[in-house]
């Protein structure tokens, strides 16, 4: 079901011209701080892969991914990719990728079964980047040290768009916060985990939520994960379970917080069978992915997703995602932000 989010007294501070300057420096300018800072290089990733190797990404476990039959290979299916985090590992052991060094790609996907509304589109246009890593550094400090280094290019392209739009005022704060899912849900037990984030993400301003997958207290999850990337189980030096999380920035346009990226340290073999397990997906350890993982070919590593157009939204304080990329919106949408002078590319 959409959702609309209609901020009153809404209008664009850019026009379309502005806006597609805006875009395009913003996605130039921060690829190249996200490359020095983590030390990555492009690569090329492909749109789609072949269905039941394990190498597309599972999201929650209930999306369905867009597949489609190739006449060459005899009508093998391959399916459209959600995201790239089993590929990106992969890669990284193809290219023989040292410690302390990593990739980065433009991810392209179709996510058929999304909820569409202001920051969810059938579109998604990320950066997907990872980078190897040595056992030491699967900690929670590393994690939030890799953070921090992605929060500052955040912080320089923030100004960047300033010097370029004068009316556009940096509002980041200087430092990132970061809480456990577990101490936000103790922070507010009255509330849902979305409501949590946007309570604490609006005293913040920018947070960042570790152990994303994990059952906590209460027996829920804060949201769901796929077992087989984000290692979620295993404990930080508080005890509590998750080596992932996600980043978020409070948009003052819309009144609530925005998800920019999703991160982890990913599964080691431990930590795979042992969430593989937790969810009764054992199966799935006789997929190409996963047996590569567990016979030890695939290095260790961290990485994540960042959102391009959300990024691009957040910056040019732009109500809708639909300010940013074409896309496929529901028609009654399209009056409502017509009516609210959203303009939909």
């Amino acid at each position: 079901m959409s959702y609309l989010l209609k901020p009153e007294g809404y209008r664009p501070l850019l026009d379309l011209k502005q806006t597609e300057l805006g875009i395009k420096q913003i996605k130039e300018f921060f690829q190249l701080n996200l490359s020095s800072e983590l030390r990555l290089r492009r690569v090329t990733a492909p749109l789609f892969v072949l269905k039941g190797t394990g190498i597309n990404d599972d999201l929650n476990g209930t999306e369905r991914a867009v597949t489609f039959p190739i006449k060459e290979l005899e009508g093998a299916p391959a399916e459209v990719v959600h995201s790239l985090a089993k590929w990106k590992r992969l890669t990284l052991a193809d290219y023989g990728i040292e410690p302390g060094y990593g990739i980065y790609t433009d991810m392209n996907a179709i996510r058929a079964d999304e909820e569409l509304g202001n920051f969810h589109s059938l579109y998604v246009d990320q950066w997907d980047w990872e980078r190897v890593i040595r056992p030491e550094e699967r900690t929670v400090a590393f994690l939030k040290e890799i953070v921090s280094r992605i929060y500052d290019a955040m912080i320089r392209t923030e100004y960047m768009v300033y010097e370029m739009f004068p009316q556009i005022k940096p509002c980041l704060p200087r430092t990132l916060h970061f809480i456990h899912s577990e101490e936000l849900r103790r922070r507010y037990p009255d509330l849902p985990p979305k409501e949590r984030e946007h309570a604490a993400c609006r005293t913040h301003g920018a947070l960042f939520v570790i152990g994303i997958g994990a059952k906590l207290s209460d027996g829920k999850k804060h949201d769901g994960r796929a077992p087989d990337y984000d290692d979620y189980t295993t404990p930080g030096p508080d005890g509590l379970p998750g080596l992932n999380g996600d980043l978020l920035l409070w948009d003052d346009v819309l009144g609530c917080s925005i998800e920019l990226s999703s991160m982890g340290i990913r599964v080691d073999r431990q930590a795979l069978l042992r969430q593989l397990a937790l969810e009764g997906e054992e199966r799935r350890t006789q997929l190409y992915f996963h047996k590569r993982l567990i016979e030890g070919s695939l290095p260790l590593s961290i990485g994540g997703g960042i959102g391009q157009s959300r990024l691009c939204m957040y910056y040019l304080r732009k109500a809708h995602i639909g300010e940013i990329q074409a896309s496929i919106w529901p028609e009654a949408m399209r009056e409502e932000c017509r009516a609210h002078y959203i303009p939909l590319i």
